[in-house]
């Protein structure tokens, strides 16, 4: 199984689903699906509710591994069930989508231009729970805001560093250092970004190919070297507040970078539609996602 997943990851048409909002950001996803916080009064009915969302996305007939190559995970939904089976083996199992978890624990305050991970002191337990859960993947997220260049060395090393550390452990990581598009300098922030982790692939030498998600460039294909390294597996763009459209205009100008989006992706999707409107905004979703992916 473990060569048919690389082999679906690395060569496989479609793109990744972004189905990981955590505590800070599941009150907007649920609130652009319709449901506003007076609907759950403690941490808990959110949980619910969010994977109530999820579990309608990944069951529904639009949702398959015809265009989507994997979905990113928060740990409690790798923890839950989808239609009455383990939600990591119900996407591989069923539709044919690699479960991807996501890790970090959330971003630490800024600091050189940056915001680096929060300790995750947990993380050899968690990849643990995670191979038992049958992931194939993580994925962790620190944010770039200006073109600060030890601040986005610092961040580039502190990726890699557990990068190298989930490795060990036999999944794939995600590094996702991403740049903020409303920076100033983005264009500035994103070379210098690419040169760090340039140098840090030429010197590091990891267990398992790695994984890049990073914000769509201003420079169009800026990140094809990484795409065509030979050590890396896969590198997939983040919407980061784009609309759909814009997202999938900018994606499409880079040539085999593929989407990993959240927002974009379930932009439009609401509790209140009937199964054949939801099933068909998202299917819509979805072929354009894949189509901008196919470049």
């Amino acid at each position: 199984m473990v060569n048919t997943q690389f082999e679906r990851m690395s060569a496989g048409k479609g793109f990744i689903a972004a189905l990981d909002q955590s505590g800070g950001s599941t009150p907007r996803a649920l609130k652009l699906y319709g449901i506003d916080e007076d609907r759950y009064g403690n941490e808990a009915e959110m949980f619910d509710l969010v994977h109530q969302m999820r579990e309608r996305i990944v069951t529904s007939p639009a949702f398959t591994g015809q265009h989507i190559l994997a979905a990113i995970l928060f740990e409690k939904t790798m923890d839950r069930t989808f239609a009455g089976k383990p939600a990591a083996d119900y996407l591989w199992e069923d539709k044919n989508i690699l479960p991807i978890l996501k890790v970090d624990k959330g971003l630490d305050d800024a600091s050189d231009g940056v915001r680096l991970m929060k300790p995750i002191p947990d993380l050899d337990d968690l990849l643990a729970r995670a191979n038992d859960a049958h992931i194939f993947g993580t994925k962790m997220r620190s944010v770039i805001q200006e073109a600060n260049s030890d601040g986005i060395a610092a961040n580039v090393t502190q990726q890699f560093a557990l990068a190298e550390q989930i490795t060990h452990a036999g999944l794939v990581p995600i590094i996702e250092p991403e740049v903020d598009i409303n920076a100033s300098d983005k264009e500035q922030c994103e070379q210098i970004l690419f040169e760090e982790i340039s140098k840090n692939l030429a010197t590091k030498h990891f267990d398992l190919p790695v994984m890049f998600k990073l914000t769509i460039p201003s420079v169009d294909n800026l990140y094809s070297p990484l795409i065509e390294n030979p050590n890396v597996l896969r590198v997939v763009a983040l919407s980061g507040g784009y609309s759909r459209e814009e997202a999938n205009r900018r994606l499409a100008a880079n040539h085999g970078l593929i989407a990993s989006f959240s927002r974009a992706l379930t932009e439009g999707l609401t509790e209140a539609m009937s199964p054949e409107e939801f099933d068909s905004r998202l299917g819509a979703s979805i072929g354009s996602i894949a189509e901008a992916s196919a470049t």
